[in-house]
């Protein structure tokens, strides 16, 4: 099993990330238990279902859920104050109307997931493959959604911040 550090690091280091899920090229339950096993919590940001970067929807349901940045920012604060040395994963959806078609991504993952095999791209290699793959195999709409999903990320993570910051003035 090949498990990125980054994932191994958010189960030690105290940080908030906000994400749209993980990379669809991944295999999302087992990210998810990993990140479990690891301490990380992990929540769906007014979703149930865990997101699944390019789409709103991965089929896993989300561990717990919060539906404001004020409650993100509580909860990030209060695991600040009880000195949690454990990472969060506010996991944010990409808006549905800017989301790609699951199945168009799903079926050209696994044309770049077999090509890569093929030409036994293995590693570090792999991701920077399946990611250009992807942006040529669905014309450009990974991309786009990918370029959404980074814009409504920083924008929840903003939001949050701000909230925190009451928190922590108060």
């Amino acid at each position: 099993m090949d498990v990125s550090a980054d994932l191994t690091e958010l189960g030690r280091t105290f940080i908030t990330v906000v994400s749209a899920g993980v990379k669809s090229i991944l295999d999302i339950g087992r990210t998810l238990e990993f990140l479990e096993t690891q301490g990380v919590s992990v929540v769906g940001y007014g979703t149930d279902d865990f997101p699944a970067f390019f789409t709103a929807k991965s089929g896993h349901k989300a561990p717990s859920r919060l539906d404001t940045a004020a409650q993100c920012a509580s909860m990030i604060h209060y695991n600040e104050l009880l000195n949690m040395k454990n990472g969060i994963i506010i996991a944010n959806p990409i808006p549905e109307n800017l989301a790609a078609d699951g199945e168009e991504i799903e079926r050209a993952i696994q044309k770049a997931l077999k090509e890569a095999e093929e030409k036994e791209i293995v590693g570090r290699d792999i991701t920077p493959f399946l990611l250009k793959r992807l942006a040529e195999l669905t014309e450009g709409k990974s991309l786009a959604a990918n370029l959404a999903l980074v814009k409504n990320n920083a924008r929840v993570a903003a939001e949050i911040a701000v909230e925190l910051a009451k928190l922590k003035t108060a």
